[in-house]
């Protein structure tokens, strides 16, 4: 089945299921531009910065209602040198899914939402190469809440509407500031 929404802000059907996501970690883009290339190593799925922050690269998963395809956030972690070891040992191993999860610590903003910097995560790693699933602490923060309950394909339409025409008033449903 072809996912489909209506774009109450462009008034057009869109095809396909969007998806968004940061292309780097938050602490990342606080460096100076300038001091990025000395301070931080940014990879297409891992960071590391001063040698001594650790980043990894995911993706929040949140079921819609009706739709077999969930939709996703593709999101940074923090994690600590120990997890860090762990996930570039098992990179490349075929059952890297039979890891433990690994703590970590939210480390993107997700502009539908309150502040989500620092919401407590389980990464849990995926085989066949697929970017780690991102579980989030069981809060009543809106985007666990989400994540547990899933969406409406309205939901989805008015998230799309936030961030790619930049309408107003996307999070005014959810409750955030």
């Amino acid at each position: 089945m072809d996912f489909s929404f209506n774009c109450a802000t462009c008034a057009q059907v869109h095809h396909g299921l969007p998806s968004f996501g940061a292309e780097a970690p938050e602490s990342y883009y606080r460096l100076a531009p300038d001091e990025r290339s000395q301070r931080g190593d940014l990879g297409s799925d891992d960071c590391v910065i001063d040698e001594q922050y650790f980043f990894i690269r995911g993706c929040i998963e949140i079921p819609i209602h009706g739709h077999a395809e969930p939709f996703v956030w593709g999101v940074w972690v923090s994690i600590s040198l120990a997890s860090y070891e762990t996930w570039v040992r098992t990179f490349d191993a075929p059952e890297r899914a039979q890891t433990p999860p690994l703590f970590g610590w939210l480390n993107t903003r997700l502009a539908p939402y309150p502040e989500t910097l620092s919401l407590k995560t389980h990464v849990h790693l995926r085989d066949g190469g697929i970017r780690p699933s991102i579980q989030l602490e069981p809060t009543d923060h809106p985007l666990a809440v989400e994540q547990r309950d899933g969406i409406a394909v309205e939901r989805v339409a008015q998230i799309y509407a936030m961030l790619v025409h930049g309408a107003d008033g996307a999070q005014a449903e959810e409750g955030a500031s």
